[in-house]
Formats: structure tokens, C-alpha cells, sequence
């Protein structure tokens, strides 16, 4: 179980990092104007950011502050679950309901880590087990 506390513990605190960092830029949505090509505008009007590209307007417009926070509190939600029962996700699990619960969890959660890679915290063994 140690393992999986520690999966945890690295997921949560890289949504918290990444919460500080959406708080940070103001926590609102963006848009992009039609009227204005290849600008990026908060709730407020004023340009949050103004890369001259459509194609990088519409992405930074698209990952907004707000948007980031809703997937955070999805991803929470996710974490909780599958707090309950990450004991029960071992490489060798029972056949019920909870350990097949625990190990389908317990695959969103190392999908969740393995976005992070690159982070010196990142343990090879969480990689998710089931890929193609």
C-alpha cells in the first residue's frame, strides 16, 4: 500500500501545483474575440495574451484558468475514490467487485501520474500497467 499512498501523495500535489497556478492567473475564462484575431481576452476585456497565431489563440483561450480548476476538482474526485480502495490494487488482484474497482481507479491515477514523467518525484513503477 505504501506504493499507492505515494501515487497519491504525487498526484495531489501536482493538481495543487498546478491550482496555484491557474489561481494565480486570475482563475477566470478566457476568450478570443472574433473581431480581434490572435488575441486572448479575460472575463474583464483586457488581453491576457496576444500570440498574432489563431491556432495558439484558441488553445491558450481553451486551457483558461477556470477551465484547469474543473478539471482539478474532477481529478480530486477521482483520487478520493480511489483512496478508498488502493490497497486493493496489487499486480495480482482478487476477482470482485472492490479490487476490480481499485485496479481500474488505480489505471486512471497512474495515467494521471505518468502526465508528470519528467518530474524528479516520478517513480517508474507507477507507469500504468495496461498499455498497448
Amino acid at each position: 500500500m505504501s506504493d499507492n499512498r505515494d501515487l497519491l501523495a504525487f498526484v495531489s500535489a501536482r493538481l495543487d501545483e498546478e491550482q496555484q497556478i491557474a489561481e494565480r492567473a486570475g482563475a477566470g475564462s478566457w476568450r478570443c474575440p472574433p473581431d480581434l484575431p490572435g488575441e486572448v481576452h479575460e472575463a474583464i476585456g483586457a488581453v491576457a495574451f496576444s500570440p498574432r497565431n489563431q491556432g495558439f489563440d484558441h488553445h491558450i483561450a481553451y486551457q483558461n484558468p477556470a477551465q484547469t480548476l474543473r478539471r482539478i476538482e474532477t481529478a480530486r474526485i477521482l483520487l478520493s475514490e480511489y483512496a478508498e480502495v488502493a490497497a486493493l490494487d496489487t499486480d495480482r488482484p482478487t476477482h470482485d467487485f472492490p479490487s476490480g474497482r481499485a485496479v481500474g481507479l488505480g489505471f486512471v491515477v497512474r495515467q494521471m501520474a505518468a502526465e508528470h514523467a519528467g518530474h524528479p518525484g516520478f517513480k517508474a513503477a507507477w507507469l500504468p500497467r495496461f498499455t498497448r
